[in-house]
């Protein structure tokens, strides 16, 4: 507890600290409660420093809220697919945009020669069962730069070399940027984790993860694959270990149970908590590895098993935040039970949990797979060995495959294994580390989880209506030092419906209704709009010159923009183009 003049000298500083962010959605600071949960108290949590982080963990709250307000919760539930999907990429996009719109007015509190870059974002591709349409979600994906105007022009340059130039690679990307003295700080995000959940009404799950990274994450190209990852205490590696066994994704899974049991003696397989994706679609690919657990008597954790914050667990999507639960707790009759996870996640979910390692005291074994649902894991890691070029590619691959493969298999799979190469991925390598995504072996974190619904790993709580207008938003914030727990009561200045307005894209705000031809123009509509596109949809863009884009709207599903939508963009687009040529010279449509 702290007394009355403290609190208000809290509320002050955080008021001062975040007040771009808080000044950009029009939100008035009432009260801020935090809570250590690891590390000391006086001791600052992370690299980047306190003014900056306080505008982190505003940024992550503000998108937390504005989402479970504006994001359409629940409006998916008993509709058919196609209606389905537009909700999720309307709940999408408006995490995005308040992510990406707080992350650029935090930005003048960055240090002059410093810039944050998204190198991994999740939402370019489908998740197992889904159609390709599905996967075109809006997101912040490679290349996003959020920076001072110098120091963002000169990162942009190289962004663009990075996907338009085949010649130019990480490695001379890191020369040239050891030698500007810019600090780049490298980010992975997922703006809205648990979509569908989002989208169905779920009462538990959805959040918004932001992991930041003291220096570039080594990835060269947009890329989003699968990780085979397994997350176990530290100890349990190290013991294994001492029994010269190395554990790592691939090991067999009754030795990872032996390492367990001596690691906790008297812990009995029942007491093992195994968490994994479930569903029938992931059976080709983890589908032995469930029977692994089974065998030796472990338990496979199933949706609505009571965690010890009380709430049940889901197993259809969601692999980051379990890894904060990983670890041994006392079961209702004392006994010791365990919690890990094992299976996959996506590439920018997989680093994000294995990053949470030194933190937690985890460590993550994880294992590059495709983007296919079509062999087992340990068959499938075996893909990215392969070489597209060899004349014995196609014997290789249905050799793996087990089946004979067409020349459609072949260019498809040729395709993943180009994107991967091209991305930087640590491919050659039987078992990755979340050490092998960076240039530097030692490198540092924070990590960002605001909640939108209550949180069954953490027991973090959801957004929490105070009266009206008023709205509490819990985000915990990690790095090595420590770990702590920030609820900010936030007030809205507008009108529900004005706030609704400052928190979506201008984009949207046209389709809705609102005039672009009356309202009043501002040279930061340039901005904005070409940060809504790459938002909105990243695939249909091509990016030409240093600082041109070409949108090919033939590229965007139907399913992703609805055809009104896109017509609606196109003119929107072709109007500023004519009225206002010079803010709009670096677009193009197709």
């Amino acid at each position: 507890m702290i007394d009355a003049r403290a609190r208000r000298d809290l509320i002050s500083q955080w008021a001062f600290d975040s007040r771009p962010v808080l000044g950009r959605f029009h939100l008035w600071l009432e009260d801020v409660e935090e809570r250590r949960i690891a590390g000391e108290p006086s001791q600052e949590l992370s690299f980047v420093g306190r003014g900056v982080e306080k505008c982190l963990i505003m940024t992550a709250a503000v998108t937390a809220l504005g989402t479970r307000l504006f994001g359409r919760w629940g409006e998916g539930k008993g509709l058919d697919a196609v209606s389905m999907n537009r909700v999720k990429k309307d709940a999408d996009a408006t995490s995005a945009y308040a992510m990406s719109e707080g992350l650029w007015y935090l930005t003048r509190s960055l240090p002059e020669n410093h810039a944050i870059m998204v190198s991994l974002g999740e939402g370019l591709m489908p998740k197992g069962g889904e159609t390709p349409d599905m996967g075109s979600n809006p997101l912040l994906g490679f290349g996003r730069v959020y920076a001072r105007p110098s120091v963002a022009r000169w990162l942009d340059q190289r962004v663009h070399r990075f996907i338009n130039d085949p010649s130019y690679d990480w490695k001379a990307f890191w020369t040239e940027l050891v030698a500007s003295r810019i600090t780049v700080w490298g980010a992975a995000i997922d703006t809205l984790e648990n979509t569908s959940r989002f989208a169905k009404g779920a009462p538990t799950g959805p959040t918004t993860v932001l992991h930041l990274f003291d220096q570039p994450v080594r990835v060269a190209r947009p890329y989003e694959g699968y990780t085979g990852a397994m997350t176990l205490p530290k100890e349990v590696y190290e013991t294994a270990a001492e029994a010269s066994v190395l554990l790592d994704f691939l090991a067999p899974r009754e030795l990872v149970m032996q390492a367990i049991r001596k690691t906790y003696p008297g812990i009995e397989p029942r007491d093992v908590h195994v968490w994994t994706l479930g569903g029938p679609t992931r059976v080709p690919r983890i589908g032995k590895l469930w029977d692994e657990w089974k065998a030796i008597g472990a338990h496979l954790v199933e949706d609505g098993w009571v965690l010890p914050s009380g709430l049940g667990a889901f197993t259809d999507s969601g692999t980051y935040a379990p890894t904060y639960r990983v670890g041994t707790f006392a079961g209702p009759d004392g006994r010791t039970q365990l919690f890990l996870t094992d299976g996959y996640a996506a590439s920018a979910e997989a680093l994000q949990a294995a990053s949470l390692d030194p933190i937690l005291g985890n460590k993550t074994s994880m294992c590059l797979l495709t983007s296919r649902f079509e062999v087992s894991y340990e068959k499938e890691r075996l893909l990215l060995y392969l070489d597209p070029a060899a004349p014995d590619f196609p014997q290789r691959l249905a050799e793996i495959l087990g089946r004979e493969v067409t020349p459609k298999d072949c260019i498809g799979y040729a395709s993943i294994l180009d994107n991967a190469r091209e991305a930087g991925m640590p491919l050659g390598k039987k078992s990755i580390t979340a050490d092998d995504f960076f240039q530097k072996k030692e490198w540092h974190v924070l990590s960002l989880m605001g909640s939108m619904l209550p949180e069954p790993y953490t027991g973090l709580p959801g957004v929490e209506q105070v009266s009206q207008g008023v709205y509490r938003v819990t985000t915990r914030a990690s790095s090595e030092r420590g770990i702590i727990d920030v609820t900010l009561t936030l007030r809205l200045m507008e009108s529900f419906d004005q706030t609704r307005l400052i928190f979506s894209p201008l984009l949207d705000r046209f389709y809705r209704g609102q005039d672009w031809k009356t309202r009043p123009v501002k040279v930061s509509d340039s901005g904005r709009i070409r940060n809504e596109l790459q938002t909105l949809a990243s695939e249909a863009l091509e990016y030409f010159g240093e600082n041109g884009i070409r949108i090919h709207f033939d590229r965007i599903d139907d399913a992703v923009l609805s055809p009104d939508k896109k017509a609606l963009i196109r003119e929107v687009l072709t109007w500023y183009c004519e009225h206002h040529p010079i803010w709009f010279n670096w677009l193009e449509m197709v």
